[in-house]
């Protein structure tokens, strides 16, 4: 058991690195309060790990590709629009006199947390890390597999949030929007054009 999720930790952190999920969590780790998007990533990958490892043990059950390109890569182009049109400082950390009040406050945090899950869901759904896992699930134990697979990948994304936080302390908030945006927008042409492919 342990060693399917020292297997499972160790393929998928790999595997992760420079994939397209681990660049959405770096627009998102530059856009939002830390916290946030390291919370949002950590729920986002259970929810896929588990999916992943769910469809490699009931004997490899397949996710309809195209469907869920097409769903994704319309749903990164309409992130790519909410960004650009949100112009409100989401991850604002201040309050008092002149800061939001905690009620507003909660509600952009929360949105703030949907976003990021619902982004990170969908950039996942398919990708070769998940078939990874729901290979390894296949033919080991499959809680093992999703324990591991999940700190592998939240790890990995981590890394891209904490790079993403840094370099988003340092720019102008238009840029990180126009760059989020431009982010979003590219991955969902890149989801379309694999829709149509199929």
């Amino acid at each position: 058991m342990i060693n399917a999720a020292l297997a499972a930790f160790g393929i998928v952190f790999v595997a992760e690195f420079g994939d397209k999920t681990q660049l959405v969590a770096l627009g998102l780790g530059a856009r939002y309060r830390l916290t946030t998007v390291l919370v949002g990533i950590t729920a986002a990958y259970a929810v896929t790990m588990a999916i992943s490892v769910l469809g490699g043990a009931l004997a490899g059950a397949a996710l309809p590709e195209r469907t869920i390109a097409l769903v994704g890569g319309l749903a990164f182009l309409g992130f790519a629009l909410w960004t650009l049109l949100d112009d409100d400082d989401d991850d604002d950390d201040e309050g008092g006199e002149h800061g939001p009040s905690q009620r507003a406050a909660g509600r952009v945090g929360r949105g703030a947390l949907f976003s990021v899950i619902a982004a990170m869901v969908i950039a996942e759904l398919g990708d070769k890390t998940m078939l990874a896992t729901a290979t390894l699930a296949a033919r080991d134990h499959p809680l093992a597999v999703w324990v591991g697979g999940t700190l592998g990948i939240t790890a990995s994304g981590a890394i891209a949030v904490v790079v993403g936080r840094t370099l988003g302390d340092r720019l102008p908030r238009t840029a990180i929007r126009i760059g989020a945006a431009t982010l979003f927008a590219i991955f969902g042409v890149w989801l379309l054009l694999d829709a149509t492919r199929g």
